[in-house]
């Protein structure tokens, strides 16, 4: 067995994923269609948008997810128009995955939500130790931490009904799987598939975008999309050490459970 095989992983995916918040994390299920949804109700005031500064203020913030620390995404988000999927109808998917809020918003913000690593209990602190591969698994075990992306987005109108059916829409089209481009990145994802979404908000939807590693490997992420309202609240996750290891991780609920409680 190549022991390497596992640090190449981490490399390879952090290319392929396409986001520039999740490499420096590195350091139609449950929608409903009223059959005419681009129709206003006329009885009903248009949906008037949040403002920056007020998500802001309803995004996570530091000590609202026990067992994980909150943060600004490091290294910010890529422009919109710099990340483009090869067939248009992928491009809701790839730029959910990238942090960026779908569909057309008129206010958003972000934050990096990170597991906090409990304290290792082996030790390599030998040669004989690091000859056995024990500092490789110890490296895997330390980086098997979720670390998600919080992209928090308000709408006018129906925009953010409009914005989750895209994302569910695409999960449809783009199934067999899709490339991506990031300002000359490229990266390749041979299959979406559709998730349980954590129960939270009005709506959700939830899937997996998977590529497969030259070694055999696969290096899956998650997301889900849930509205609240005129508001969404989009969930990137990423686990490199459960890659190498090929351990099952999703969307952690205990964050989606946080922001569902801010929005409330």
């Amino acid at each position: 067995m190549k022991r390497s095989s596992g640090v190449r992983l981490c490399a390879t995916v952090a290319v392929s994923a396409l986001s520039l918040a999740l490499v420096t994390g590195c350091s139609d299920g449950g929608s409903k269609d009223s059959g005419d949804g681009d129709r206003v109700d006329a009885a009903k005031p248009a949906a008037k948008a949040l403002s920056a500064a007020e998500l802001k203020r309803l995004i996570l913030a530091k000590g609202d997810v026990t067992g994980y620390k909150v943060g600004p995404v490091e290294g910010g988000t890529p422009a919109r128009s710099k990340v483009r999927a090869a067939d248009a109808q992928c491009d809701p998917l790839l730029r959910v995955m990238t942090g960026i809020a779908p569909g057309d918003p008129a206010a958003e913000t972000n934050r990096m939500v990170q597991e906090l690593k409990k304290a290792p209990t082996d030790k390599a602190t030998s040669m004989d130790d690091l000859a056995d591969g024990k500092f490789e698994d110890a490296l895997k075990d330390s980086m098997d931490i979720d670390t998600t992306v919080v992209v928090l987005s308000s709408y006018d109108g129906d925009g953010a009904g409009k914005a989750l059916k895209a994302v569910s829409g695409a999960m449809k089209a783009c199934a067999g799987g899709f490339t991506g481009d990031q300002a000359g990145d490229k990266a390749k994802f041979t299959r979406v598939s559709e998730e349980r979404p954590v129960d939270a908000g009005d709506e959700s939807v939830a899937f997996a975008a998977t590529s497969d590693m030259e070694d055999g490997d696969t290096a899956p992420i998650h997301v889900q999309v849930v509205r609240h309202g005129n508001n969404v609240a989009s969930y990137t996750t990423i686990n490199l050490g459960a890659m190498m290891t090929k351990k099952a991780y999703s969307v952690p609920a205990e964050v989606v459970e946080a922001q569902a409680a801010k929005l409330k």
